[in-house]
């Protein structure tokens, strides 16, 4: 796992500790029951601090998986 998939992933652990660590790659919306609209605001403050980003949270609604919020940070040059 590379460096920014390990950091995003700590993120993960934080905003959602019940989560397994194997299930964290494949963490989207719609497979973690506790990923609401609080949790992911939570979740892209979380991110904006560990990477020192701010992310505009209208693209809250686009960022609803780990695949989704991994490759925004590729696009933003942070992977």
């Amino acid at each position: 796992m590379d460096e920014t998939k390990k950091r995003l992933a700590s993120c993960f652990r934080l905003v959602f500790p019940d989560l397994p660590d194997a299930d964290i790659p494949s963490a989207s919306q719609d497979t973690v029951s506790a990923w609401d609209s609080i949790a992911a605001i939570i979740l892209v403050n979380v991110i904006g601090d560990e990477f020192g980003i701010e992310i505009d949270l209208d693209q809250i609604g686009d960022l609803t998986s780990f695949d989704k919020l991994q490759a925004y940070l590729q696009d933003q040059k942070i992977a």
